[in-house]
């Protein structure tokens, strides 16, 4: 839940055959919402469709400024992800499906930490109307696509039991939840999360990727695969 305490690639030029294709490509736009100070971002094409992770707009006037970035930038949204399901991260799920009536992509193992949401929003002084859409599950593994572009989908639990993170290669980009943060993991106190855990999400899911691949965070600024390696020091490797 909390935080604790255009990078594109060249194409392959081939002897005697002229390339033409222009890089696939998903850019990155970030609002920071409610109290918690989570991290929303919208993935968008040359095409101006976008997808949604983990809405946290949480009063009014956050979910009126997503609203009307994405209509003035012009983009038609045509995916509802969640990395994971604590409350902070899914406070706009139900405003993004009433607007744009996108259903909502989680791992199965979310189900039951999305259930629980509205009781921990109480808790925390923070009510707010839950998702009752339609879900639909995502499988570790698989690839799922804005248009022509694709991510792929990585099983990274630890802070959460079904988190996932959605890694866009072409981008050398990954949107991971609260797995890794700038100097930081996320916490494991919460029910279902486990350090050991955590910490091999990030050494097979995060530290596997090239180091100048961009982490887009739950919670903070935007770090690097490269410089948690060598400066993060829960997960150091040097």
């Amino acid at each position: 839940m909390f935080a604790p305490a255009k990078l594109s690639l060249r194409p392959v030029k081939q002897p005697g055959i002229k390339n033409t294709k222009k890089p696939s490509m998903l850019y990155v736009k970030s609002f920071t919402f409610s109290p918690v100070q989570e991290n929303t971002y919208v993935l968008y094409n040359d095409q101006k469709q976008c997808c949604i992770i983990d809405p946290g707009c949480y009063f009014q006037e956050e979910r009126d400024r997503l609203k009307t970035d994405i209509e003035k930038t012009g983009l038609t949204p045509v995916l509802l992800l969640n990395t994971h399901c604590h409350l902070d991260h899914v406070f706009g799920n139900k405003f993004v499906h009433d607007i744009w009536g996108l259903s909502l992509h989680l791992h199965i193992k979310e189900k039951p930490v999305l259930d629980f949401a509205p009781q921990s929003g109480k808790s925390w002084q923070l009510p707010f109307d839950n998702y009752e859409g339609p879900l639909v599950y995502l499988t570790e593994g698989n690839i799922i696509k804005i248009g022509e572009e694709e991510l792929e989908i990585r099983f990274t639990p630890g802070h959460s039991p079904g988190s996932v993170s959605f890694y866009h290669e072409a981008g050398g980009f990954i949107v991971g939840g609260d797995v890794l943060f700038d100097g930081s993991i996320g916490r494991t106190d919460l029910p279902g999360g486990d350090y050991d855990t955590l910490v091999n999400s990030i050494q097979t899911q995060f530290f596997t990727l090239p180091d100048e691949t961009k982490v887009y965070s739950g919670h903070g600024p935007v770090t690097t695969v490269g410089f948690e390696k060598m400066n993060n020091p829960f997960v150091k490797l040097y």
